[in-house]
């Protein structure tokens, strides 16, 4: 498994629903895909991800139809490679992108740490590393954040690779 996690901006008139437009898409260095999607707006995780998205995952819901806490990092529709030991490309819709932008603006990150603490700390250097790692998990959510923000903003889709 890939040690990053890639999400990218695309403006919904750009997206392409071809795993061939969404491997060229992250190929290619950030100038031609802002000439190609028409911006480029990038947030990478690093190896940290799939206990990012623990952290989300973890949330309680505000309504039980509509939750956006699962599509932060994870979530999105799958667009699945020719390659099926590759993983899918995910893409979430510019309305998905807005739940998650809200949901991500008004989260307590203090509050969704408490409820995954327990379960993450052992796997970074237990209770004494909790500073460093507290830190590090909430240096990712603002980042999250800041990139769902403006892709909300600007009324953007977003597509999640893995590299395999």
């Amino acid at each position: 498994m890939s040690t990053y996690l890639h999400l990218r901006a695309v403006p919904p008139p750009a997206l392409r629903n071809s795993a061939a437009w969404l491997e060229r898409l992250f190929e290619d260095d950030s100038e031609t895909v802002r000439h190609r999607a028409g911006r480029h707006r990038e947030e990478v995780l690093d190896r940290r991800y799939l206990d990012q998205e623990r952290i989300y995952a973890g949330a309680c819901p505000d309504r039980a139809e509509d939750r956006p806490q699962t599509q932060v990092v994870l979530g999105g529709r799958p667009v699945f490679r020719a390659d099926p030991h590759k993983p899918p490309f995910l893409v979430l819709t510019a309305a998905q992108a807005r739940r998650v932008a809200r949901f991500l603006a008004i989260a307590d990150f203090d509050a969704l740490w408490d409820f995954s603490r327990d379960e993450l700390l052992p796997r970074y250097g237990g209770v004494t590393a909790e500073p460093e790692t507290w830190h590090a998990f909430a240096s990712a959510h603002r980042e999250l954040r800041a990139f769902y923000a403006q892709t909300a903003e600007c009324g953007d889709a977003v597509v999640k690779w893995m590299p395999a």
